[in-house]
């Protein structure tokens, strides 16, 4: 997929493509800080049809949601033909046990055999996290385990 980064003289950048339908899909950041989720019409991508601004907080929280999803897909495809290992992304609320502690505070690979293979916050993929990774409410954890320890991991980071 092409991402186009189209600098925007005095307001700020532009980051967008264009997707199998037609439509430019994009971001502009500007240069104050604030962000606006673009869609252009299907049959001019010159014309917006839809304009959506965000907060630095929605628009972490929409890149999370679109970017998590997809890499735990992308590892599920992975272990597909291997038996017994399941891929599952967990989510560190706000205010949780853990939230402001480092992923070694967890334990969770002693107390549940569950491995901890990337992080994503505010959109941005940490992969193989060390034991000192602090983690924060609103991570999103990629997890990779068995069944039951999948869910054992849940609820550690839940209650603690």
């Amino acid at each position: 997929m092409n991402v186009e980064v189209t600098p925007l003289p005095g307001l700020g950048t532009r980051q967008d493509f264009v997707s199998r339908g037609g439509r430019r899909i994009g971001v502009i950041t500007y240069r104050d800080g604030k962000m606006e989720m673009i869609v252009s019409k299907q049959d001019d991508t010159d014309s917006c049809v839809a304009s959506i601004p965000l907060t630095t907080e929605e628009g972490a929280t929409l890149a999370t949601l679109l970017g998590a999803p997809q890499l735990v897909s992308q590892l599920r495809d992975q272990h597909r033909e291997v038996t017994g290992i399941n891929t599952r992304q967990l989510p560190l609320v706000p205010g949780s046990p853990y939230d402001g502690k480092t992923l070694g505070d967890t334990a969770l690979r002693t107390r549940t055999a569950v491995s901890v293979v990337a992080v994503v916050r505010n959109g941005t993929v940490h992969p193989s996290p060390r034991p000192d990774f602090r983690l924060v409410g609103g991570d999103m954890l990629v997890t990779v385990g068995t069944p039951d320890g999948l869910s054992n991991a849940a609820d550690v980071l839940e209650s603690g």
